[in-house]
């Protein structure tokens, strides 16, 4: 792999570049695959496949090799997200600041698709308001599936221009921004980007990230924590934003104390001096990555938002489903045309103020819906954290969770008629409906193995 002259020219006397052996790990095409289990799914991956912990991640680790995700049933289940290493950094960054469950914090994170650091804000702060948006409405699609996967409740998955949020003055707690970039940080996993990186590309995305991020400041509380990154190695990507938004924006940048063993070299701007973080392959297991961290000292006024009142269930509705869920008399359930969707109580009026203002593709966990007087349980409900009850459960071996997933045919020994939970190492991956000629299989067709 040849890299740009310009792109390494333009990275001299940059803290911590080392061109030689920059260059060198670029040239041996080394793929670093890792991963981040489900908390509270715990998944038994095999040991003989870990190759050590991402040491600034609580549930990283990295693999040996890369397998076939498609073909793992466990990848579906939501057991784990591949996620790059560097980007785990994300949790020792806010963990630093803000430990505990969350509880009444309200987090955005702005560009989130395809949803690796929204899913790692929903387990590490369960108990906050995770808004994970994304403007391009392909890449909200993929954002759904994935948070859909891991099966957090207190996620609210919305697609809308950042500009779209400009009532929401002082409201979130945390906003992360892993602003759109250049994308040099990724040259090594993916070569093919070298050939869209110009000089001129790095301008443009750097005041692509300037907008982006004067749209969306006001919506941080006073005290509020933001955090910038890209996977860029260019410094008007970099520390350049970083000194606009203390010297603009006013904000006060965030020291991180980390380990000195973990060679991410912590950099400071040339005009505000403010603090960096910088993750170069050749020093560390993990690709190209940038973050800093910054709070909002100023006071903004927050203006008493409207709310859209949600729609309810009637009481026949909720009837069906009472015999279903384990905590039927605290939970809050809300109906979205014929479906019936689960919310944490305490977030019910920020939704009822997000729909208000906001495109909302998902919110909560989906129960099931009605087709006529027939309640059809959700493959949500099936792959979320949410406890499972009210069917049998049909436990299957590998091969046949495959074909499951492929929606092919697959047989078990024996099942009760009507709708089974499908499992697979004790993880659900799903519905089926036991007839008695056939079983009818409720994976999402949008989302089957399609690989053979």
């Amino acid at each position: 792999m040849n890299l740009p002259k310009s792109f390494i020219d333009s990275l001299a006397g940059v803290e911590g570049f080392e061109r030689e052996s920059f260059e060198a790990v670029h040239k041996t095409g080394e793929q670093i695959t890792s991963i981040r289990l489900h908390p509270q799914k715990k998944a038994n991956v095999q040991p003989d496949l870990l190759d050590g912990k991402v040491p600034w991640s609580s549930h990283g680790y990295y693999l040996k090799e890369r397998p076939s995700f498609t073909l793992d049933p466990l990848f579906h289940a939501g057991a784990y997200y591949v996620q790059e290493a560097s980007s785990m950094f994300l949790e020792y960054a806010l963990q630093s600041r803000i430990k505990g469950t969350g509880k009444g914090l309200k987090i955005l994170d702005l560009c989130a698709a395809p949803g690796g650091k929204s899913t790692l804000l929903a387990s590490l702060y369960p108990e906050a308001l995770i808004v994970s948006n994304e403007v391009i409405k392909s890449r909200a699609a993929i954002l759904v599936e994935n948070t859909t996967k891991w099966g957090m409740p207190n996620m609210v998955v919305t697609n809308n221009d950042p500009e779209h949020f400009k009532d929401f003055v002082a409201y979130f707690d945390i906003i992360v921004v892993d602003a759109p970039c250049s994308g040099s940080g990724m040259f090594r996993k993916d070569p093919d980007a070298i050939n869209e990186w110009s000089e001129q590309n790095v301008i443009h995305c750097s005041q692509r990230q300037e907008r982006i991020l004067a749209n969306i400041l006001p919506c941080l509380k006073e005290q509020g924590i933001l955090v910038f990154s890209t996977c860029s190695y260019s410094m008007e990507e970099d520390e350049k934003i970083a000194d606009w938004l203390v010297s603009v924006m006013n904000l006060t940048s965030c020291k991180i104390n980390m380990d000195s063993y973990w060679n991410i070299v912590e950099t400071i701007s040339n005009q505000s001096k403010a603090y960096g973080y910088r993750f170069y392959p050749n020093l560390l297991k993990g690709e190209g990555f940038y973050l800093a961290a910054f709070q909002k000292t100023e006071s903004s006024g927050q203006d008493r938002l409207k709310e859209l009142p949600l729609v309810k269930p009637s009481k026949s509705e909720l009837e069906q489903l009472a015999p279903f869920v384990t905590d039927f008399a605290e939970a809050f359930y809300f109906k979205q045309n014929n479906s019936i969707r689960y919310l944490p109580p305490a977030l019910v009026n920020d939704l009822q103020a997000l729909s208000s203002r906001l495109y909302i593709k998902k919110a909560g966990i989906e129960m099931g819906e009605f087709k006529g007087k027939s309640w059809v349980p959700s493959h949500e409900w099936a792959v979320s954290v949410l406890p499972k009850q009210g069917f049998p459960s049909i436990s299957l071996d590998k091969e046949s969770a495959i074909q499951f997933l492929k929606r092919g045919n697959f047989s078990v020994a024996s099942a009760n008629s009507g709708w089974n939970w499908v499992a697979f190492q004790d993880l659900t991956l799903g519905l089926v409906k036991v007839l008695p000629n056939r079983i009818n299989n409720y994976y999402p067709s949008e989302w089957r193995i399609l690989k053979d």
